[in-house]
């Protein structure tokens, strides 16, 4: 303990030293002001930082600020530490540190943003973000005038909240997402990404507001998280590998989920997913593997669920390969191979009877899909809880409550 100790110490006197040698850009210096909109004071701020040599510090200090669609683009001369809101462009050069303490906020009005994401950081390695701070997206009324469920392929994208593209070696920890008008933090491309300590919060009947999106990145991780929403609280897309989850709690929403896969060409293989410690509580789906029925070839693998505690949920356990939320149903299987998923040491209570649900292609059926330890409790009026397995042939490591799959007597 004395020894981590004394290395927090080190680093904070090595962090505090490079603070004071950074020159400071404060957005109140440009005539930034809590309660104000600072979009033109962090557009001046930016440009003299940006334009500067050595380590630079652009600050915002605490307060509740009016931001629009902002770009701060890259590459600058010199270090920069952000303290600041916006949308940010790079290449950069350097450690980004981006240290958020007060509360931005978003234009209430979809239509004020133009394109379908407020704030983006992108082609950047080395950024930490953290702070304490907020990104309300203020969203209650773009969440009336989503039409997605209804009208999927041609409905208004609205904007995300917060964009991660193509960085490296990043940390994003101790910030709220907050009413997002779409998708919360959302990473393509990223590598070596970790978000930890992130909390997203959005009413129950917010649309299509994942909590925290991946896709086609590589090693990343998401740690300690508190995440309720109107959608997936984790939500994976395809070229996804070596993804961790651990120690989410979710709820509301509707799963920890893989996809959907499936809908689109050229879409990348996703494999290494491994959530463990997380607890669900009172959502639509528990754990859940989705793709399209008469999908586009692809492929998902090297997936487990271990270790996940589920309170009051519908269908905890769900293999789907006929997803189909838009009441459109093709009745063409899906083509995305689903192979070695791991489910284990799941236990909990259930809102619905279904406990597990494996419904797998029948032209590339599931493989190498294992079941260990299941402890699901269903005390509805229509009896105990039951299991339906379409395409696969699971085998069993552990026991089974209620049984799964029927499977064989020891």
């Amino acid at each position: 303990m004395g020894s981590k100790l004394n290395l927090h110490i080190i680093f904070l006197l090595f962090f505090l030293l490079y603070v004071v040698e950074a020159q400071h850009f404060d957005v109140t210096k440009y005539g930034g002001a809590a309660g104000a909109d600072i979009t033109q004071a962090l557009l001046n701020a930016w440009k003299d930082a940006c334009a500067a040599t050595g380590t630079t510090q652009i600050v915002i200090p605490k307060g509740t600020y009016t931001l629009n669609e902002v770009k701060f683009l890259g590459p600058c001369k010199g270090e920069i530490n952000f303290r600041i809101e916006g949308v940010f462009l790079g290449p950069c050069k350097g450690q980004i540190n981006f240290w958020i303490e007060g509360v931005v906020q978003a234009p209430p009005d979809p239509i004020a943003i133009k394109s379908d994401v407020w704030v983006v950081f992108e082609t950047i390695t080395g950024l930490t973000e953290f702070g304490g701070g907020t990104f309300d997206s203020q969203g209650q009324k773009a969440w009336t005038v989503n039409d997605c469920s209804m009208h999927f392929d041609t409905c208004w994208i609205l904007p995300t909240n917060v964009r991660f593209n193509f960085i490296t070696n990043g940390l994003i920890h101790d910030i709220t997402s907050l009413n997002s008008k779409m998708f919360n933090l959302f990473l393509l491309g990223g590598n070596n990404v970790t978000f930890q300590h992130i909390t997203v919060t959005a009413p129950a009947n917010s649309l299509n507001t994942d909590g925290i999106h991946i896709g086609r990145s590589t090693g990343v991780k998401i740690l300690d998280a508190t995440i309720g929403t109107g959608d997936d609280c984790v939500s994976v897309g395809d070229g996804t590998k070596d993804l961790i989850v651990s120690k989410v709690t979710c709820g509301p929403g509707h799963s920890i989920s893989i996809g959907s896969l499936g809908n689109y060409d050229n879409e990348e293989p996703m494999a290494g997913l491994h959530v463990s410690d997380c607890t669900l509580t009172n959502i639509d789906n528990g754990v859940r593997i989705k793709t399209w029925p008469n999908s586009k070839p692809g492929s998902a693998s090297d997936i487990s669920f271990t270790g996940i505690v589920m309170n009051n949920v519908s269908n905890p356990i769900i293999l789907d390969q006929n997803y189909c939320p838009h009441a459109i149903y093709d009745t063409q299987p899906s083509r995305v191979k689903v192979s070695g998923v791991n489910f284990d040491n799941i236990k909990g209570t259930l809102a619905t009877q279904q406990c597990v649900i494996l419904s797998c292609s029948p032209i590339v059926p599931c493989e190498n899909v294992e079941i260990g330890e299941i402890n699901l409790v269903y005390n509805g009026p229509l009896g105990p809880g039951n299991s339906t397995c379409l395409n696969v042939k699971p085998t069993f490591t552990g026991h089974q409550v209620p049984p799964v799959c029927a499977p064989p007597e020891a």
